[in-house]
């Protein structure tokens, strides 16, 4: 998915179900658990920006890395001074190594190709030192089957009007989505990827799975994966 259209309103769009203060806060707390001010965090699938923003407050050199250069467009005039990479997760390219990376709001189930989302992890093993904690989200199963599912939502905002159709193919255990944007339509799809399969993947790319975390308020809709490389 490009987001061309919708990256100038994506925030206005998804802050009333995404809740972003509670969840910089959330991110910003546990990240504080693994690493200092001062580290270099890489925020992957960073989209417009939110969780570097709320990182660079709390003293993280942070390199923002997506690859929607229209998303990339709005974190630049929300982080001026980042540094921001249009690269896909799979295809990650760094000059040097972090100290931690963060991978949130489900971008990773929006790889589809589980063999996309293993190159993903072992590239990003290449980039990371030694230690370096990596915090990922996912969508679990019971989001897509009973929360997504077949369902239509509508997300209005004063200048335009977002309409998202969804349809849950159980035997790819996949959600179709259809965005109505005005005259514009995009069609994309997210995967499940179970706990079982995330940690067999991630250590087999060089990671330890240390804990998952319920998303707060979404104990049944959305984990958190903490590991280490």
């Amino acid at each position: 998915m490009s987001y061309r259209t919708l990256a100038r309103f994506y925030d206005a769009f998804t802050q009333q179900n995404m809740q972003y203060k509670k969840r910089t806060e959330f991110i910003c707390a546990l990240l504080s658990c693994y690493a200092n001010a001062g580290d270099t965090v890489l925020d992957l699938a960073c989209g417009t920006g939110i969780y570097s923003h709320a990182l660079f407050a709390q003293g993280y050199d942070v390199i923002g890395v997506d690859a929607s250069a229209d998303m990339l467009s709005v974190a630049r005039e929300r982080n001026p001074q980042q540094l921001l990479l249009c690269q896909r997760l799979e295809q990650l390219d760094l000059y040097g190594t972090a100290q931690a990376a963060i991978c949130l709001t489900d971008s990773l189930n929006h790889i589809t190709n589980p063999a996309h989302v293993r190159k993903f992890f072992k590239r990003l093993a290449l980039f990371l030192e030694p230690g370096a904690p990596f915090i990922l989200d996912v969508n679990t199963l019971y989001k897509h089957e009973h929360v997504l599912g077949n369902n239509t939502f509508c997300y209005e905002h004063s200048e335009a009007t977002l309409v998202w159709h969804n349809r849950w193919l159980p035997e790819q255990c996949m959600t179709e989505i259809t965005l109505d944007f005005g005259d514009v339509t995009e069609k994309f799809c997210e995967r499940v990827y179970s706990i079982k399969e995330l940690t067999a993947w991630l250590n087999k790319a060089g990671f330890s799975v240390e804990k998952t975390l319920p998303a707060p308020d979404e104990e049944q809709e959305r984990l958190y994966i903490i590991c280490r490389k």
